[in-house]
């Protein structure tokens, strides 16, 4: 928290979490409570509480790395800093997103209204709650940046951690032998006699 509070190019005035232990807990209310921070929960089982978090874990997390396993601490470490490095720069320095602005219904459809595109750095610059010297930061950072040399770096390190994924599955069930019962009396005349009737030998 300490590390994403100095990243911040904002103040930091409230976190908003769910109900998970790695939130609820003393050490983080003891943070908040030190740092002014005002502290919020969203109801249980209720995700459109954080309804723009949970889309970010597709397009910041599913649509990155997949559903594979990932059960190493070599991988841990290459993912966490991929995500403190590499990934947010592009991310936010280079990757435009559009925000809904309204939505209008029009006899049975809903007609929906965007902004023009924008990354989150030009949002970032239009916002007056910006920190300036960070803004900067940012700005010289996008400047300095080759964006197509830093998605190559960003599609080599995937791959790597690609390898590093547990791809073991679990064992297909052999197949089974077919339970063959014998004919009965009844059945083997029934079959004799359905052969004499078509001469076909069975």
């Amino acid at each position: 928290m300490q590390e994403i509070k100095q990243a911040l190019p904002f103040q930091l005035l409230g976190i908003d979490s769910d109900n998970g232990s790695e939130f609820i807990n003393y050490h983080l209310k003891t943070f908040c409570d030190q740092n002014k921070i005002q502290f919020t929960r969203g109801r249980p089982y209720k995700k459109d509480n954080n309804a723009h978090i949970e889309q970010k874990n597709w397009t910041h997390v599913r649509k990155i790395f997949g559903y594979l396993r990932y059960d190493s601490a070599q991988a841990q470490r290459t993912m966490n800093d991929l995500y403190q490095n590499e990934l947010p720069i592009l991310q936010n320095l280079f990757l435009p997103s559009i925000k809904l602005n309204k939505k209008t219904r029009v006899g049975s459809k809903l007609k929906r209204r965007y902004d023009k595109p924008q990354t989150p750095l030009e949002r970032l610059l239009n916002s007056p709650q910006a920190d300036p010297v960070k803004t900067q930061e940012l700005k010289r950072l996008r400047d300095k940046t080759d964006p197509f040399e830093l998605a190559k770096r960003i599609e080599q390190t995937l791959e790597r951690i690609y390898q590093m994924a547990n791809h073991r599955i679990s064992p297909s069930p052999q197949p089974t032998e077919p339970n063959v019962q014998p004919l009965t009396r009844v059945e083997k005349q029934t079959l004799s006699e359905i052969s004499k009737i078509f001469g076909t030998p069975l």
